[in-house]
């Protein structure tokens, strides 16, 4: 006796329901980015501002980070300079001043604890400024969900760098 075959509805979504589907998703699309692109309310671009600010102080305070392991192990400098101009780079994108040719700048006595004194062996500077930069990140990721299109589109680009940037110090010094 054969199997009898499965009911229509199970085999696949109709073609129609397909093209309603991405008709449908399309819509929403020009819906957001067109919110996203015209004026908001007072609240949510404070809100904007004031994460494009946190951003940029964020971004400073790596990057005296790395200066700090720079003036420590100056025999680093081929491997941390592109990463450091990359990060120069995120702080000028959000705003920062921190974007000092330099890699021999000294840090300012504002500077977060974990910056202000460099580990004595290139091993432990490396592991730092690579948890420096995955907690950087993972921040940066979480709070990109509550905002605007294109700057969670910068933060979402700078956080993926950062993790890349965690990946590359950790997995070179292997």
């Amino acid at each position: 006796m054969p199997f009898p075959s499965p009911p229509r509805t199970l085999a696949r979504p109709r073609r129609r329901s397909l093209l309603v589907s991405a008709a449908g998703a399309a819509l929403l699309t020009g819906c957001s980015s067109g919110a996203d692109d015209s004026g908001t309310t007072g609240g949510s671009e404070s809100a904007a501002e004031h994460a494009r600010a946190r951003a940029a102080s964020d971004s400073e305070a790596l990057l005296r980070h790395y200066d700090t392991v720079l003036a420590a192990h100056p025999t680093l400098a081929p491997r941390l300079d592109p990463l450091r101009a990359e990060v120069v780079r995120h702080t000028t994108a959000f705003g920062g001043i921190g974007s000092t040719p330099s890699a021999t700048t000294t840090a300012s006595p504002s500077t977060t604890a974990s910056s202000t004194a460099a580990p004595e062996t290139e091993g432990d500077a490396l592991a730092g400024l690579a948890a420096a930069e995955r907690s950087l990140a993972d921040r940066r990721a979480k709070a990109l969900l509550d905002l605007p299109g294109e700057l969670a589109r910068l933060l979402a680009s700078v956080a993926a760098a950062g993790a890349a940037h965690a990946y590359l110090l950790t997995e070179r010094a292997k």
